[in-house]
């Protein structure tokens, strides 16, 4: 699914034309999202015009007067950018028609996304209010991560993946981030020091970075709001390669299932 990076690549994709236009009309083809699509949401946003648009977690925050639209990918979702008259796609859902001549529409084969309008203050939306800090911010730290891991038992891996710790760290860059790290990810995270935190720290920082400046991770169907896939997949060093050599010391790439999820380390550089 589109994680942090992938939404922060579409953000980047789609600001510069949309970001300070008018919306001159909305097309809802399917209600039946995540939740329905708002009743009136057409009504509500044709003739504003759209602000900075901002990112919290794996949400878009596009301004309006008197509140915000609230976007999620889901699973399968994108948005892209389309001249008008551009003829629409099976499970294309929404289109945003602009006064910049193009259309911001929402593909969604699965329709586990969702969108929706938020009236004032979108940080005191229950969605949005629990989240744990932005991992590319200030106050995200190796310090962050040793207190909220006193005394759990559970692995590390699934620890950094849990939104209320810290967001965006999915599957993909947990893993990654561990093997930068050098941190088994079947370690309970209340056993972690406080300086392998801050390594863990940083080397999240650096993934999650490494990521967007590639444009995200195409794994299936993701691609950035100008229609183009991410390539950070050529990059990965552990994820999905088990069975596989280390690339750093040669031995054979583990894998296993920790908290569900598939998981691959090298048993050599991760103890």
């Amino acid at each position: 699914m589109p994680e942090l990076p992938e939404v922060e690549t579409t953000r980047r994709g789609i600001a510069p034309w949309v970001a300070g236009f008018e919306i001159n009309e909305v097309i809802v083809r399917h209600h039946r999202l995540r939740i329905p699509v708002p009743e009136g949401l057409a009504e509500r946003l044709t003739g504003e015009r759209i602000g900075e648009i901002t990112r919290r977690a794996k949400y878009l925050l596009l301004p309006v007067a008197g509140g915000h639209l609230l976007w999620h990918l889901g699973m399968s979702g994108s948005l892209r950018l389309v001249e008008i008259g551009t003829e629409p796609r099976k499970h294309d859902h929404i289109d945003l028609v602009m006064s910049s001549n193009l259309v911001l529409r929402y593909h969604d084969p699965r329709r586990f996304g969702l969108v929706d309008f938020i009236e004032g203050d979108p940080m005191s939306d229950r969605r949005l209010v629990a989240l744990g800090p932005e991992p590319l911010g200030d106050d995200f730290n190796g310090g962050h991560l040793h207190q909220r891991s006193r005394g759990k038992r559970l692995a590390v891996k699934n620890f950094i993946m849990d939104s209320a710790v810290v967001v965006g760290v999915g599957n993909i860059y947990a893993a990654e981030a561990l093997f930068m790290a050098g941190i088994d990810p079947r370690i309970e995270a209340g056993k972690v020091s406080r300086a392998r935190y801050q390594r863990l720290a940083e080397a999240i920082r650096a993934v999650l970075a490494a990521s967007i400046e590639q444009g995200g991770t195409t794994l299936r169907d993701f691609v950035s709001g100008r229609g183009e896939p991410g390539y950070f997949v050529q990059r990965l060093n552990v994820y999905g390669r088990g069975g596989e050599p280390c690339r750093v010391c040669g031995s054979e790439l583990r894998s296993m299932t920790i908290g569900q999820r598939a998981s691959v380390f090298c048993p050599h550089c991760q103890r």
